[in-house]
């Protein structure tokens, strides 16, 4: 009969006799690869003890003088768990709210099955901050293009009248909507797809940022389709930047066609590219937006989907739903998370930061010509790509900047994404920058 103890706190806590402030570096990994599922590949040599500030993190590193201990180090957070933390790490706002919330409250969890006062704070919230007329809270960022899919389809059947198990679902390639099997049904990455099948079925694929295909594709099966699902930049796939014209043409065909429009903004909403929601930095409004990730704060996991009445109408009692979404918790702290963002003017500053770091990355490409291909982003949600070269690895651009005390992560091998907190200062732009600097000088 297997049993386990549990004792302390903190570095204090032990479980079966082993105290988790004893492990090195080595000890956490070697727990994770016998233990853990293997879906993950973190950055060497590296574990996350706790936050010094907004934007700094504190690490634990190998100490070089003996391979059983280890030393603290700070690093910059260039990364903000993909954009999850645009509030900045332990907002005192939220912190406060939250605080206040459980002492004096006292309201974690209830069901959806009977109201609380909190649900109409978060909806009033939501429905403000984007301008959509309903709003439907969930959980996990995946959980939000998960459930525009669904309304998608039922919109399709019950409004535009498509013959019953002939909806068809559009999506971009190179998209990233998360790892739920629609979501991998979504994509056309090999690696997410692999050994997953069957998948779900009536969707489409055409390139990103090109217009003439989705128009097409319109022409042949319009009549069939009941969503274009999209994100408005491209994160995962090294931040995609459209032309600037492309998503106005997008919304014309979809109005022409009777198409929703489904943006998904779980990475570039809540003022990561210098607006509340990336959406709006081209000029279109979706029928349909999915957000996660800074919705929850860097607090909890807090998901939505907002939309037209028309959209989110089709939506019935027992239809759709979630144990935990928009739970009195949840609600308080996705209110303070939209409440932070503008009385912080997070979006304003994530323009003036982030145009300080593109303008930076852009003088290194200038300076290393042979290197860096191109530098490119919207406010804080940027990415530099390296030509494709064995030498220009960017995985070892990752390693590098941690070694110069900056934590970013590559993607699609020569491309380094850098997403910082919306609060970061001039200071700490310029210090992750002279790291870049020196990096890819050493490559």
């Amino acid at each position: 009969m297997s049993s386990v103890s549990i004792t302390g706190y903190g570095d204090n806590l032990s479980v079966n006799g082993i105290r988790i402030g004893d492990l090195t570096p080595a000890g956490h990994e070697s727990i994770e690869k016998e233990k853990g599922g293997l879906n993950y590949s973190p950055l060497e040599n590296v574990v996350i003890s706790h936050v010094k500030d907004s934007s700094t993190l504190i690490a634990r590193r190998p100490d070089p003088h003996d391979v059983e201990k280890y030393i603290e180090t700070e690093i910059i957070d260039g990364l903000c768990c993909y954009s999850a933390v645009n509030q900045g790490q332990l907002n005192q706002t939220i912190v406060d709210a939250v605080v206040k919330h459980l002492t004096e409250e006292k309201l974690p969890t209830v069901p959806r099955s009977i109201r609380h006062k909190y649900m109409s704070a978060f909806l009033l919230a939501t429905t403000g901050i984007s301008g959509m007329d309903r709003v439907v809270p969930k959980v996990a960022g995946v959980e939000a293009p998960e459930l525009m899919f669904k309304i998608s389809r039922r919109w399709g059947y019950r409004v535009k009248g498509i013959p019953k198990g002939e909806a068809l679902v559009v999506a971009a390639n190179g998209n990233f909507h998360g790892r739920s099997m629609t979501a991998v049904s979504l994509s056309d990455d090999p690696d997410a797809k692999e050994d997953f099948g069957p998948f779900v079925p009536g969707i489409e694929m055409v390139p990103f940022n090109d217009s003439n295909a989705l128009e097409s594709l319109f022409e042949e099966k319009g009549e069939r389709i009941a969503s274009f699902m999209v994100e408005p930049i491209q994160g995962e796939a090294g931040v995609i930047v459209p032309d600037d014209d492309y998503f106005q043409r997008v919304s014309v065909l979809c109005k022409k066609h009777n198409v929703l429009l489904a943006m998904d903004e779980v990475q570039t909403g809540f003022g990561r590219t210098g607006a509340n929601f990336a959406h709006q930095l081209f000029g279109v409004k979706p029928d349909l937006m999915g957000c996660g990730k800074a919705a929850g704060g860097g607090i909890l996991p807090i998901s939505f989907v907002a939309g037209t009445d028309e959209a989110i109408g089709v939506l019935t009692p027992g239809s759709e739903g979630s144990t935990f979404g928009g739970y009195p918790l949840a609600a308080v702290v996705g209110t303070y998370a939209i409440k932070v963002m503008v009385d912080e003017n997070l979006a304003e500053n994530a323009t003036n930061m982030g145009g300080r770091l593109i303008g930076n990355m852009e003088s290194i490409k200038s300076d290393f010509p042979d290197k860096i291909k191109e530098v490119r982003g919207r406010g804080l949600l940027t990415a530099f790509e390296m030509y494709d070269e064995p030498h220009l690895d960017g995985h070892a651009v990752s390693v590098g900047l941690l070694e110069e005390g900056v934590y970013a992560k590559e993607t699609h091998h020569s491309t380094v994404r850098l997403a910082p907190a919306l609060t970061i200062n001039k200071t700490q732009i310029d210090a992750l920058s002279d790291a870049i600097r020196t990096v890819v000088k050493g490559l």
